[in-house]
């Protein structure tokens, strides 16, 4: 990705203090934490082998199309999110901004985190040239789906997947 204003100058939530900044290979073990921190994150993470997140980081971090940021207040980790930008033909060439990996520590859930990192993402993908932004969300997170509708997302697409292991 380009560099743009947010990466020298992070975007700062006066009232909160949280501030929104690229991750860093240290901060693996604290995103991994964010990722375990649910449901569907306990059976399908594991904190105890941290090797292969941390080459994970290392390819989305080498990759000009990604980004991978934390929420951070006072110093700690409280959210994560990774925003890839798509190049498509579709949309007349247009790209996209793909939300993945949105997390917030559950202590700070409903504090505006979340929604400050989205909103972090949605601007970036405007600064990048962005046509639109797209998420994918287990039908099983209502509460999510609501937070993402209030941010004016739209439910107009079935997602689907295909697991290969």
């Amino acid at each position: 990705m380009t560099p743009s204003p947010e990466q020298t100058e992070p975007p700062r939530d006066p009232a909160g203090g949280v501030v929104v900044r690229e991750a860093a290979l240290e901060d693996v073990p604290t995103i991994v934490a964010l990722l375990v921190d649910d449901p569907l994150g306990q059976s399908r993470e594991d904190p105890a082998d941290l090797a292969p997140y941390d080459a994970a980081f290392v390819r989305i971090a080498g990759d000009p199309g990604e980004v991978l940021v934390v929420a951070e207040l006072d110093g700690q980790v409280v959210g994560t999110l990774q925003l890839s930008v798509l190049p498509s033909l579709s949309r007349r060439g247009a790209l996209r901004g793909q939300l993945e990996g949105v997390r917030v520590a559950a202590d700070m859930r409903g504090a505006g985190v979340g929604e400050q990192l989205v909103r972090w993402a949605v601007e970036r993908a405007r600064a990048e040239g962005c046509e639109l932004v797209q998420l994918t969300s287990d039908s099983s997170r209502t509460g999510a789906h609501r937070f993402y509708e209030r941010l004016g997302f739209t439910a107009s697409h079935v997602g689907m997947k295909l697991a290969l292991r």
